[in-house]
């Protein structure tokens, strides 16, 4: 059975196998289990844990994309690599995640990713060069798979930016206060839940956007699949 294939009859299959709350478990450890186990371009102590090795240099369309990882840039606090979305389509679809490299569950951490939002901004860039087009996304905890925060690398919906008057937004100057903002915009209005989106504005700024934990920004806003 190819590789590829086998991967997706195992993610497939284990909730069949596992009871909810092992399979739960499991499945939403996978960013963190790679975080510790396969960045190492050679395996090292960890290695065995590892369920996707990085491969830096396999195309998207190319099937052991499922099975590995692709590290799109790295520092000592954070890490951006290639998502499992981004497998078997052509470009220009582009999606990534900005991971910080300590452990940090999610957006409802008492400690959030010091420099994470530029350090995925600058990412993106590098990725998607129409800066007006990008959109940085952290789903809520309700709406997220993994426990280990991640900020989605993706575009912007066709007038998705139509909307956003429609939406719980602010602006900021410089990246680094896009947590207090949106923890602000957030109070304000009682979420004790809450998903984030950023997008570049139109005075130099950034817009940020706040989401209730029924809503999926990454869903609504942005092409977070190619198909």
């Amino acid at each position: 059975m190819h590789r590829a294939l086998l991967w997706w009859v195992v993610l497939i299959g284990l909730p069949a196998l596992l009871d909810g709350p092992a399979y739960a478990q499991v499945a939403r450890n996978r960013l963190w289990t790679l975080i510790e186990s396969c960045l190492e371009a050679t395996p090292g102590p960890g290695a065995s844990h590892c369920h996707a090795p990085r491969a830096d240099d396999v195309p998207d369309r190319d099937p052991r994309c499922m099975t590995t990882t692709q590290v799109w840039a790295q520092t000592a606090a954070h890490v951006a690599i290639r998502d499992l979305k981004m497998c078997g389509c052509a470009a220009p679809f582009v999606h990534g995640l900005a991971l910080p490299l300590a452990r940090i569950s999610g957006i409802e951490a008492a400690e959030l990713a010091v420099g994470i939002w530029p350090f995925a901004w600058r990412v993106a860039r590098e990725h998607i060069p129409d800066e007006a087009s990008i959109a940085l996304v952290v789903n809520s905890k309700g709406r997220r798979t993994q426990d280990q925060l991640h900020i989605h690398l993706v575009r912007l919906r066709p007038n998705a930016r139509d909307r956003f008057a429609h939406g719980l937004s602010g602006t900021v100057a410089t990246l680094d206060d896009v947590w207090s903002l949106a923890e602000k915009l957030a109070q304000q209005h009682a979420f004790e839940d809450y998903g984030v989106l950023v997008a570049k504005g139109q005075q130099g700024d950034f817009t940020v956007l706040v989401g209730s934990a029924k809503q999926s920004l990454e869903f609504e806003y942005t092409q977070s699949t190619c198909r």
